[in-house]
């Protein structure tokens, strides 16, 4: 696309998806609107699937702009050199969450203060049509200008982050001529024998699933968490994930500087997965205090421990990857993750409510629940990282790809 191997994907992904959250947040308020005015009508429904369509499509435009990001990462690096700028992108990648979680808190803290949240706060579930639908428009004053200024910085933030780095840098070319295959000798079908012919390829699959759930079963229930076991207004408890977050920049820094330049990469997932088993058995022992401020800080701990596995498995997973097959081999990962983040944040909330169910007023077992298995989740993982060997993959690949293209030939 455009000439190149990576860069056109990015920015085209990156535009779509900018344009489509806009997108969705006007659908919202129409959504919201149909809702009060006419009640579960046909029109409501139509604008809910409207949403859902929108949102598959931001997902695959995400998907379309990470994945040959990450590719990209691949080219232009040799293997000792990745774990330093996996941590500096994720780093940088977490900072955004970062910022998005204190705008967000910051923008809560003064929706608070306006009389119709005052108002629409003190009826609770007997909320007045057209009280919550001034309440929109607040909110649409608020938001609105927002997901028009935020999307716009971060298609120009893409462009320049880009900007000249595949033609200058790039050793994908290179690499393929080295090896003695041309990119249109490796289409999708060779790249799928190639990816699906070695069984490290499914001893890692599997370990990013376990370690995805492991670190993401949380997600949606945190926030909920602050407010049901800690007593935290809305603006407190979406704060809440910059500490996770702030964990998690501090975390992929070291481990990408200092501790997998010592240990090695798996031993640096590996000991993150550690520190995530006891980071999470703290956050169920600190909701037994009730202490904002500890759950604070524990959080900031398991942000630490998430950063560790987090450039440990990235970097690990940049190393399974046949330069070959690069696309093919992260998009097979992203795909582990997004399945296993997916599905963290479905049963995360549905294990929720099947607790609260089981324990009725007894909250702090419904949420230690997940917390519980979701550390389960994570020693599953570190046992399945015992099984993948960078080495034997590397060797099985070499091999695999001179069979599949003296087959083809």
């Amino acid at each position: 696309m455009f000439g190149l191997h990576r860069t056109g994907y990015v920015l085209v992904g990156a535009a779509s998806f900018a344009m489509l959250s806009f997108g969705a947040v006007q659908v919202i308020w129409q959504m919201a609107t149909s809702l009060y005015q006419t009640g579960w009508s046909g029109a409501t429904w139509g604008w809910i699937s409207l949403l859902i369509f929108l949102f598959g499509l931001y997902g695959m435009a995400i998907g379309a702009a990470s994945t040959p990001f990450t590719t990209l990462l691949v080219d232009i690096t040799d293997e000792e050199e990745r774990s330093k700028i996996v941590g500096i992108d994720w780093a940088m990648l977490l900072s955004g969450t970062i910022a998005g979680a204190i705008t967000i808190g910051v923008l809560l803290k003064k929706l608070e203060v306006l009389p119709i949240f005052k108002t629409v706060k003190s009826q609770g579930a007997n909320i007045q049509a057209a009280d919550f639908l001034s309440l929109v428009e607040a909110l649409k004053g608020t938001l609105n200008p927002l997901y028009i200024v935020m999307p716009l910085i971060v298609v120009g933030m893409a462009i320049v982050a880009t900007w000249g780095i595949e033609r200058r840098y790039s050793r994908y070319q290179q690499r393929m001529l080295s090896s003695g295959v041309s990119a249109e000798t490796v289409g999708f079908g060779q790249a799928w024998s190639i990816l699906t012919a070695n069984r490290q390829t499914s001893y890692f699959f599997s370990f990013l699933i376990a370690m995805s759930v492991g670190l993401f079963l949380q997600d949606p229930i945190l926030e909920p968490f602050g407010g049901d076991i800690f007593g935290l207004a809305p603006g407190a408890t979406a704060l809440l994930n910059a500490f996770w977050g702030s964990g998690t920049v501090i975390g992929i820094l070291l481990a990408g500087f200092l501790i997998s330049p010592r240990i090695g990469k798996r031993q640096t997932a590996k000991l993150g997965c550690q520190g995530v088993v006891i980071s999470l058995v703290l956050v169920i022992a600190t909701a037994l205090t009730g202490n904002a401020k500890l759950l604070q800080f524990v959080l900031l701990l398991f942000g630490l421990a998430s950063g560790v596995t987090t450039t440990g498995a990235i970097t690990l997973m940049l190393d399974l990857t046949a330069v070959e097959t690069a696309g093919t081999f992260i998009g097979a990962w992203g795909l582990a993750q997004a399945l296993a983040r997916g599905c963290s944040t479905l049963f995360g909330g549905v294990l929720l409510d099947l607790g609260k169910l089981v324990f009725g007023k007894n909250l702090l077992f419904a949420y230690g629940t997940v917390f519980g298995l979701q550390a389960v989740a994570m020693l599953v993982a570190i046992q399945l990282l015992g099984r993948v060997n960078v080495q034997e993959f590397q060797s099985s690949a070499k091999d695999t790809i001179a069979a599949v293209i003296a087959n083809d030939a």
